[in-house]
């Protein structure tokens, strides 16, 4: 009978634009399915989610995929196929965004989090995964999908497409000059543009190139005019800059927070320990 529920708020949401649900609750479920994924495949990402048999289900298409990656990526890096699949679990105000990924050998998870940071979506656990290893390029729209659906507030279509390009653009400067450098890099030109509120492309570029020099990072002309792009077109958006702002502490906090911690300083002994255990044993070779 929840099913049948579930499959009737979705048509009233298609068919009734405009329309929100009420405000969604904490532990809130809904699963979004590559669309052509197998009915076996099905059922083993539902096992995999350990997803509740009421959780609201939904499909994502490669059409919309090539929608919000299209000028973005090769149409033939899209592919034609939807598999990726997606779980969002709602959770309390201000726990922020966590994020799980298996089988998904590109985008990082922290590149998913901050593009979901840019599309306002927040206070969520998200896991992300696919039958075999896929680029992931095409989650953050089943993702975009599953939180429109289940909350009735829709995205806007340009932040959707800026969202999907900021992860691309992300990912491949993460290949140049490593993963945590380049969210490091995107997560502060966010924050000072939430501080200088930039109105012009100088603006912009001069913001960029301040904070890559303070990275004491080379990028290429062509990496630099990504990025300008990139947060040129984000600047005359409706984004909330003071929430994704505090959303990129929230993300740093608990970090410092982790490392601080019990579990944390464990962690950090472990590495050390490995470290030094693999020099002991560079040493005995000679």
């Amino acid at each position: 009978m929840k099913k049948i529920i579930a499959i009737l708020v979705v048509l009233i949401l298609v068919l009734t634009p405009g329309l929100a649900l009420a405000d969604i609750a904490v532990g809130d479920v809904i699963v979004s399915l590559g669309e052509n994924l197998t009915d076996s495949q099905k059922q083993a990402i539902l096992e995999e989610f350990n997803a509740p048999e009421d959780a609201l289900q939904i499909t994502t298409s490669n059409q919309e995929e090539h929608k919000y990656l299209g000028g973005v990526i090769p149409a033939a890096q899209i592919g034609s196929r939807a598999l990726s699949s997606v779980m969002v679990t709602y959770t309390q105000k201000g726990s922020g965004i966590k994020v799980s990924t298996n089988n998904i050998n590109y985008i990082t998870e922290q590149t998913y989090t901050n593009s979901l940071i840019t599309a306002g979506i927040n206070d969520a656990d998200i896991q992300i995964t696919a039958p075999f290893e896929v680029s992931g390029t095409a989650a953050l729209t089943g993702i975009m999908k599953a939180y429109e659906v289940s909350t009735g507030e829709a995205i806007d279509e340009d932040v959707k497409k800026v969202a999907n390009e900021e992860m691309v653009t992300s990912a491949e400067l993460g290949e140049e000059i490593g993963d945590e450098n380049a969210t490091d890099i995107i997560n502060e030109i966010k924050k000072q543009i939430a501080e200088q509120n930039p109105q012009t492309t100088e603006d912009v570029k001069n913001i960029v190139i301040n904070v890559v020099n303070n990275f004491n990072i080379n990028l290429s002309q062509e990496q630099i005019d990504k990025l300008v792009s990139l947060f040129d077109k984000m600047k005359d958006l409706n984004i909330n800059w003071n929430q994704v702002a505090n959303q990129i502490e929230n993300l740093s906090g608990k970090a410092t927070e982790f490392l601080s911690s019990d579990e944390g300083a464990s962690f950090l002994s472990g590495v050390r320990d490995f470290f030094s255990g693999l020099a002991n044993w560079i040493r005995s070779l000679f």
